[in-house]
């Protein structure tokens, strides 16, 4: 027989931790699983600059070993391992991870957060990692003085924008609208920086490797005029939502249309002793305080669950 432990914690972003370090502090000895993407999104961020407490700024890789450090000062277990099944029909809780070891839990909290989108063609999947990528802070090194295009309208886009700047000539947004959904601060910043050139109405219809083996152009679709053509580029960043990481919870836990847990009452979701926290709920703010604010209430509402059912 497994041993049980109190409260399993199911990824390790700002909202993951942030519950491990209120969950290790009212003794429920923590177990972390570190997930799909240690860190979450953050270890793809450059500068986090609203982050309550860094006046100056910081790191997003750095701000989550602060959070991880936190954690385990408080005798969190973090294991790099990802949760690849559930079943939460019994109870204790049944879990197990890709490694096939089976763990069971009292309580558990869901904090998986969400993935980057991709357009879904076929040409993207051939050349990601050879001039396609999702992350600039990653990747743009690796285009210093060339010519790329970052393919959205949201914040993330002018976030990736702005950082290509650092390192690229010049940096082309594709919007299929004729108008931004970025924040306004995002936006002015984005207009006011010459290397950012917006091409409107248009959606990228396919990505070329011309006997390169790495990007060297793509066909542009004009959605006003209806026309086509090729544009020459070295580069192109794909930053157009995300997904939540919510498959192994498909037929488990009650989710909307997008797969966004449903939450009641704070971080309770459908099956009882189960609860959610960060973007894998949160599709309206999907900011890292807000994402480590409902890690916090996750904590506080497992703990007062527990109290009450086996106290």
């Amino acid at each position: 027989m497994e041993s049980v432990e109190k409260l399993i914690i199911i990824g390790s972003g700002p909202a993951g931790y942030t519950a491990a370090i209120y969950a290790a502090r009212a003794s429920l000895q923590p177990v972390l699983f570190a997930g799909i993407q240690p860190g979450g999104q953050l270890m793809i961020t450059t500068d986090v600059e609203n982050y309550p407490g860094f006046p100056e700024g910081v790191q997003g890789p750095e701000l989550m070993e602060l959070f991880r450090k936190q954690a385990e000062r408080f005798s969190t277990r973090i294991l790099d391992e990802t949760i690849s099944k559930v079943d939460f029909s019994t109870h204790p809780f049944r879990l197990w991870s890709d490694a096939g070891k089976e763990y069971r839990a009292l309580a558990v909290i869901v904090a998986t957060g969400a993935s980057a989108k991709w357009l879904g063609l076929e040409s993207e999947e051939k050349l990601k990692g050879r001039g396609v990528s999702a992350c600039a802070t990653c990747d743009g090194f690796f285009f210093r003085g060339k010519r790329v295009i970052v393919v959205g309208g949201g914040d993330t886009a002018m976030e990736e924008a702005t950082y290509l700047t650092n390192h690229c000539e010049k940096v082309y947004v594709v919007h299929r609208r004729d108008e931004l959904r970025a924040s306004k601060i995002m936006q002015e910043r984005a207009f006011r920086n010459p290397k950012i050139e917006f091409i409107w109405s248009t959606v990228v219809r396919d990505i070329y490797d011309v006997n390169a083996g790495k990007v060297t152009g793509v066909r542009l679709h004009n959605l006003k005029t209806d026309e086509e053509y090729d544009f020459p580029i070295d580069g192109v960043f794909i930053a157009i939502g995300h997904t939540p990481n919510t498959q192994i919870f498909q037929g488990v836990l009650e989710m909307d249309e997008h797969g966004y847990l449903i939450t009641r009452n704070g971080t309770y979701t459908s099956v009882e002793g189960v609860f959610a926290a960060g973007d894998v709920m949160d599709k309206v703010y999907r900011q890292a305080v807000t994402a480590a604010g409902t890690g916090c209430m996750a904590a506080l509402d497992a703990e007062r669950w527990l109290a009450a059912k086996f106290h």
